[in-house]
Protein backbone atom coordinates (compact mmCIF):
# COMPACT_ATOMS: atom_id res chain seq x y z
CA UNK A 1 0.00 0.00 0.00
CA UNK A 2 1.59 3.75 -1.05
CA UNK A 3 1.58 6.18 1.67
CA UNK A 4 0.11 9.73 0.61
CA UNK A 5 1.20 12.85 2.86
CA UNK A 6 -1.33 15.49 3.15
CA UNK A 7 0.35 17.92 5.43
CA UNK A 8 -1.45 20.76 5.29
CA UNK A 9 -4.52 19.02 6.44
CA UNK A 10 -2.39 18.67 10.34
CA UNK A 11 -3.01 22.70 10.87
CA UNK A 12 -6.77 22.43 10.61
CA UNK A 13 -6.30 18.71 12.48
CA UNK A 14 -4.75 19.98 15.25
CA UNK A 15 -5.76 23.77 15.78
CA UNK A 16 -8.24 24.42 18.68
CA UNK A 17 -11.81 24.51 17.41
CA UNK A 18 -13.88 26.79 20.30
CA UNK A 19 -17.42 26.59 20.82
CA UNK A 20 -18.76 30.20 19.05
CA UNK A 21 -22.12 31.64 19.25
CA UNK A 22 -21.91 32.20 15.56
CA UNK A 23 -20.83 29.81 13.08
CA UNK A 24 -17.55 30.03 10.43
CA UNK A 25 -20.08 31.11 7.76
CA UNK A 26 -21.78 33.99 9.72
CA UNK A 27 -18.15 35.46 10.94
CA UNK A 28 -17.27 35.60 7.87
CA UNK A 29 -20.08 37.02 6.37
CA UNK A 30 -19.63 39.73 9.26
CA UNK A 31 -16.35 40.67 8.95
CA UNK A 32 -14.55 43.20 6.78
CA UNK A 33 -10.88 40.86 5.91
CA UNK A 34 -12.34 39.85 2.28
CA UNK A 35 -8.76 38.47 1.75
CA UNK A 36 -7.88 36.46 4.70
CA UNK A 37 -11.37 34.73 4.47
CA UNK A 38 -10.78 34.07 0.74
CA UNK A 39 -14.18 35.96 -0.17
CA UNK A 40 -14.19 35.98 -3.52
CA UNK A 41 -17.24 38.16 -4.12
CA UNK A 42 -20.45 39.52 -2.31
CA UNK A 43 -23.70 39.50 -3.66
CA UNK A 44 -26.84 41.20 -1.99
CA UNK A 45 -28.06 37.81 -0.24
CA UNK A 46 -25.02 35.54 -0.89
CA UNK A 47 -21.43 35.34 -1.09
CA UNK A 48 -18.74 32.98 -2.62
CA UNK A 49 -15.17 32.16 -1.15
CA UNK A 50 -12.67 29.71 -1.62
CA UNK A 51 -12.69 26.69 0.92
CA UNK A 52 -9.90 26.53 2.87
CA UNK A 53 -9.17 22.96 2.91
CA UNK A 54 -9.79 22.30 -1.09
CA UNK A 55 -10.22 19.47 -3.07
CA UNK A 56 -8.59 20.71 -5.91
CA UNK A 57 -7.69 24.25 -6.75
CA UNK A 58 -10.45 26.72 -7.40
CA UNK A 59 -12.49 24.83 -4.91
CA UNK A 60 -15.37 27.28 -3.57
CA UNK A 61 -18.04 27.79 -1.84
CA UNK A 62 -21.70 30.04 -2.31
CA UNK A 63 -22.60 31.22 1.09
CA UNK A 64 -26.15 32.81 1.79
CA UNK A 65 -25.73 35.93 4.60
CA UNK A 66 -28.68 33.84 6.42
CA UNK A 67 -27.92 31.19 8.19
CA UNK A 68 -30.14 28.03 7.30
CA UNK A 69 -29.94 24.24 7.46
CA UNK A 70 -31.53 23.52 4.51
CA UNK A 71 -32.90 24.99 1.11
CA UNK A 72 -36.17 25.28 2.63
CA UNK A 73 -35.17 27.55 4.98
CA UNK A 74 -34.29 30.59 1.88
CA UNK A 75 -36.98 33.15 0.38
CA UNK A 76 -37.24 32.24 -3.74
CA UNK A 77 -35.49 35.31 -4.06
CA UNK A 78 -32.71 34.25 -1.19
CA UNK A 79 -32.79 30.71 -3.09
CA UNK A 80 -32.24 32.58 -6.82
CA UNK A 81 -29.77 34.50 -5.88
CA UNK A 82 -27.42 31.95 -4.12
CA UNK A 83 -27.78 29.36 -7.72
CA UNK A 84 -27.24 32.88 -10.03
CA UNK A 85 -23.90 33.45 -7.34
CA UNK A 86 -23.07 29.74 -8.65
CA UNK A 87 -23.19 30.39 -12.31
CA UNK A 88 -21.27 33.61 -12.13
CA UNK A 89 -18.73 31.50 -9.99
CA UNK A 90 -18.08 28.98 -12.31
CA UNK A 91 -18.27 31.10 -15.24
CA UNK A 92 -15.43 33.10 -13.83
CA UNK A 93 -13.80 29.69 -12.66
CA UNK A 94 -13.58 28.87 -16.38
CA UNK A 95 -12.15 31.55 -17.76
CA UNK A 96 -9.73 31.78 -15.12
CA UNK A 97 -8.62 28.30 -14.61
CA UNK A 98 -10.03 26.10 -17.53
CA UNK A 99 -11.11 22.90 -16.01
CA UNK A 100 -12.85 20.84 -17.92
CA UNK A 101 -15.60 20.25 -15.71
CA UNK A 102 -17.60 20.75 -12.54
CA UNK A 103 -18.56 19.22 -9.48
CA UNK A 104 -21.36 21.07 -7.53
CA UNK A 105 -23.62 20.06 -4.74
CA UNK A 106 -24.95 20.31 -1.25
CA UNK A 107 -24.65 17.95 1.67
CA UNK A 108 -27.56 18.84 3.56
CA UNK A 109 -26.77 17.27 6.89
CA UNK A 110 -23.76 16.04 8.90
CA UNK A 111 -24.77 12.11 7.86
CA UNK A 112 -24.61 13.23 4.56
CA UNK A 113 -21.13 14.78 4.82
CA UNK A 114 -21.97 18.27 5.57
CA UNK A 115 -18.74 19.87 7.55
CA UNK A 116 -20.71 23.09 8.40
CA UNK A 117 -24.21 21.67 9.09
CA UNK A 118 -26.30 24.47 10.48
CA UNK A 119 -25.64 26.87 7.60
CA UNK A 120 -26.41 26.12 3.90
CA UNK A 121 -23.50 25.84 1.35
CA UNK A 122 -23.05 24.95 -2.14
CA UNK A 123 -19.88 23.30 -3.26
CA UNK A 124 -18.26 23.93 -6.83
CA UNK A 125 -15.52 21.79 -7.34
CA UNK A 126 -13.49 22.37 -10.97
CA UNK A 127 -12.02 19.17 -12.68
CA UNK A 128 -9.59 18.68 -14.83
CA UNK A 129 -9.31 15.00 -17.25
CA UNK A 130 -6.98 13.22 -15.46
CA UNK A 131 -7.70 13.92 -11.52
CA UNK A 132 -11.26 11.79 -11.58
CA UNK A 133 -10.30 9.87 -8.66
CA UNK A 134 -11.16 9.65 -5.00
CA UNK A 135 -7.97 10.17 -3.53
CA UNK A 136 -8.77 13.09 -1.63
CA UNK A 137 -12.05 12.21 -0.31
CA UNK A 138 -10.29 8.54 0.50
CA UNK A 139 -6.97 9.34 1.45
CA UNK A 140 -6.73 13.17 2.46
CA UNK A 141 -4.65 14.08 0.16
CA UNK A 142 -4.83 16.55 -2.76
CA UNK A 143 -1.76 18.85 -4.94
CA UNK A 144 -2.89 22.70 -5.14
CA UNK A 145 -0.73 23.93 -7.35
CA UNK A 146 -1.70 27.50 -6.71
CA UNK A 147 -1.60 29.29 -3.48
CA UNK A 148 -5.02 30.40 -2.45
CA UNK A 149 -4.17 33.88 -2.49
CA UNK A 150 -3.35 34.14 -5.68
CA UNK A 151 -6.27 32.26 -7.16
CA UNK A 152 -8.95 34.49 -4.58
CA UNK A 153 -7.40 37.38 -6.33
CA UNK A 154 -7.95 36.17 -9.87
CA UNK A 155 -11.34 35.33 -9.65
CA UNK A 156 -12.36 38.49 -7.72
CA UNK A 157 -11.25 40.25 -10.62
CA UNK A 158 -12.91 37.96 -13.03
CA UNK A 159 -16.26 38.60 -10.92
CA UNK A 160 -15.45 42.41 -11.08
CA UNK A 161 -15.79 42.90 -14.21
Amino acid sequence: MDTLHAPWRIEYILSPKPELKEGLFARIAQSNDDEANYVIVRDRTCFALLNRYPYVGGHLMIVPYKEVEDLSGLTDEELADVWKLARRSIEALKIVMKPDGFNVGINLGKVAGAGIADHLHIHVVPRWNGDTNFMPVIANATVVPEALIDIAAKLRAELAK
